[in-house]
């Protein structure tokens, strides 16, 4: 791997033409990974990656100018301490504001290479040039702003702001309520049944521990497997998995650990308030992300986490 300082004018040239190539290219992969659900701001990023374009032009018409047709094969990942891309622009969906911040930092690293390399050039054209390319890079932030007024206009900035609320609810909100339902809820019968059979408040946290770290394995699983997202849009499965499957474990350990309590009739007292705290909580979430009416979602929860309560009672009693 060769250091930056060591080399030649004609290696930083093809270093900067493979650089200008690459960005563009990731910029076209953003837009097309925003396509679908953010076309103005894929619009954007074409544009953006056309003005790459021109730089990687301009760059290799000096340096067919200096060195001719031939350049050195000169990579990123072959100079030491160079720019490294993390290979954002293949993941998909693509979140809109992680890849505006991606961009931002793309060109203010492009415009510290052109910085350092026009500080180690000797020929004046070539300083000249990456010196005009640096100033163009740190005025890019500029002209996405300027590119933004003309591809977002107030519709499309409204579209766009549904669409992220819609990706948010789909990968992140619905698995985890979900997982958190099913976690508050479907572990009350094992809990309370262990709790009225045996009046053991730690065998009965072993039961709680046992049946919460089971359901979200096995629902951090379903939701994985159910559904890969490239038709539905509901993002990366192991995302909305392991989200799913956390709810539904800290779903199930709310109204568990009280049990490690020694007392049980402490232990179960703090245990019912828990299981009305996280009834309560599954209520708020639908009412505010779900569009769910108030009333309706807690008489809804109420009834099933009452009717589960109850068969772990009865059940332990009998």
């Amino acid at each position: 791997m060769k250091k930056f300082a060591d080399l030649t004018e004609r290696e930083i040239l093809a270093l900067a033409i493979s650089n200008e190539e690459d960005d563009s290219r990731i910029y076209h992969g953003f837009a097309d990974g925003l396509a679908e659900q953010f076309p103005a701001s894929a619009a954007i990023f074409s544009d953006m990656a056309k003005e790459e374009t021109g730089h990687r032009d301009r760059l290799f018409q000096l340096y067919r100018e200096k060195f001719g047709e031939h350049l050195p094969l000169v990579r990123r990942e072959d100079v030491s301490g160079f720019i490294r891309r993390k290979p954002l622009w293949l993941m998909r969906p693509l979140g809109l504001s992680v890849v505006r911040t991606y961009a931002a930092q793309m060109e203010t690293e492009a415009a510290e290479f052109y910085r350092k390399a026009a500080a180690v050039a000797r020929d004046e054209s070539i300083r000249a040039l990456l010196l005009s390319l640096a100033q163009e890079e740190d005025r890019h932030e500029a002209r996405a702003e300027e590119l933004a007024e003309q591809h977002l206009t107030p519709e499309a900035i409204a579209t766009e702001a549904e669409t992220q609320r819609r990706a948010f609810l789909l990968q992140y909100v619905q698995p985890g309520l979900v997982g958190l339902m099913d976690g508050s809820v479907s572990t009350l019968a094992p809990l309370f049944a262990a709790a009225f059979a045996t009046h053991q408040p730690f065998a009965t946290f072993l039961v709680g521990l046992a049946a919460s770290v089971g359901a979200g394995i096995s629902m951090g699983f379903a939701e994985a497997l159910s559904d890969d997202g490239a038709l539905t849009g509901r993002g990366s499965p192991w995302i909305r998995g392991t989200v799913c499957g956390l709810m539904t474990t800290l779903g199930g350990l709310g109204h568990t650990l009280p049990y490690l309590i020694p007392d049980f009739t402490i232990a179960t007292t703090l245990a019912v308030i828990v299981v009305v705290i996280e009834l309560a909580l599954i209520s708020w979430v639908r009412h505010r992300f779900m569009d769910t009416p108030w009333l309706q979602a807690t008489f809804q929860i109420a009834v099933g986490g009452t009717l589960v309560f109850l068969a772990g009672i009865l059940i332990g009693s009998a």
